[in-house]
């Protein structure tokens, strides 16, 4: 189980921030798995939405990192807004409640709220829900989830690109890491818009 850090959050070194944000969603997501065929770890998948913040996008704010981290610990564990809150303050919650869809609606709504709202999310969470998707679209095109179809995987890349197409002007670097990921799904699709 976590165990929250013996300190106030604003008095940790940068990286501890990562640190802890990793820590803490490991523990939250430790019995879940991705839905690919290798079956990896999902604290991998959000690993890598930090390391493209950092490696690809340049991101050093760790608040944002920490969020990247944290993106997903709302929509798939019993975490409370106000338990991010206490441990990792205003900034990360608000950041991760941003970029977090309402599990209570269906699916197909959740998507179109995500399109309608990404020209409207603030610069920090564009970020991390940019991240987010070329880490998807990577895995549909590495390791799809073993009883999606092609069309499902074909949809859910062309869905991506609706959702990006809102946030554009974040992060050129991001954004080109992006569009190579769609380049290559357009090498199996060739119809993909």
């Amino acid at each position: 189980m976590y165990t929250p850090l013996p300190f106030p959050i604003d008095s940790l070194h940068p990286v501890d921030w990562l640190f802890a944000a990793l820590s803490f969603a490991a523990e939250r997501h430790r019995d879940q798995r991705r839905k690919g065929v290798l079956h990896a770890p999902y604290i991998n998948h959000l690993i890598e939405v930090a390391h493209l913040l950092w490696a690809v996008g340049g991101v050093r704010d760790p608040e944002v990192l920490a969020a990247a981290v944290l993106h997903d610990v709302l929509e798939d564990t019993p975490t409370s807004p106000e338990e991010i809150n206490r441990l990792f303050g205003a900034r990360v919650r608000a950041l991760v409640q941003e970029v977090s869809d309402d599990k209570s609606l269906p699916q197909a709504e959740r998507k179109r709220l995500q399109e309608e709202h990404a020209p409207c999310l603030t610069a920090d969470a564009k970020l991390i829900k940019l991240a987010d998707k070329i880490s998807n679209v990577r895995s549909i095109l590495e390791d799809p989830p073993e009883q999606w179809s092609d069309a499902r995987r074909r949809e859910y890349v062309a869905w991506a690109v609706r959702v990006v197409a809102g946030m554009r002007g974040v992060n050129p670097a991001l954004e080109d890491e992006f569009d190579r990921m769609v380049a290559r799904a357009r090498e199996i699709w060739q119809d993909l818009p």
